[in-house]
């Protein structure tokens, strides 16, 4: 599986942006969006689960981050609403062409694919 992220850039906090991850080769059943800030762990931020339609979020961007998914197109989104300083990261796109169990959903160990990272800043 080959994933190609794009759409990061430098916002401003209260404003929006949508990440995508362009992904090609082997059916993926679970794609979603990591984040790692300078001097940090990368931390899950969340994923679709394909197989049930079920997505999960960390909770740090519950109810402001939504994951989408055109089938047509492969790709999957992140839309980002209300941005604050706390989410400049570098956004990483993962994906894993196995069946994930649900209490290791939010592990990096589960993904197999990643993509390139794409940054976003917000500024206070």
């Amino acid at each position: 599986v080959q994933l190609q992220a794009s759409g990061g850039g430098l916002v401003q906090a209260g404003d929006s942006l949508r990440l995508s991850c362009a992904a090609s080769g082997r059916t993926s059943r679970t794609m979603g969006w990591f984040r790692q800030a300078p001097g940090k762990e990368r931390e899950f931020v969340g994923v679709s689960r394909f197989s049930t339609g079920t997505t999960y979020y960390a909770d740090s961007v519950k109810g402001r981050f939504t994951i989408s998914r055109d089938n047509a197109k492969n790709t999957v989104y992140l839309q980002m609403n209300s941005l604050n300083p706390e989410d400049t990261a570098d956004y990483y796109c993962a994906a894993s062409t196995s069946t994930i169990i649900l209490s290791a959903i939010r592990s990096r160990a589960s993904y197999d694919y990643w993509g390139q990272g794409t940054q976003v800043t917000v500024s206070s």
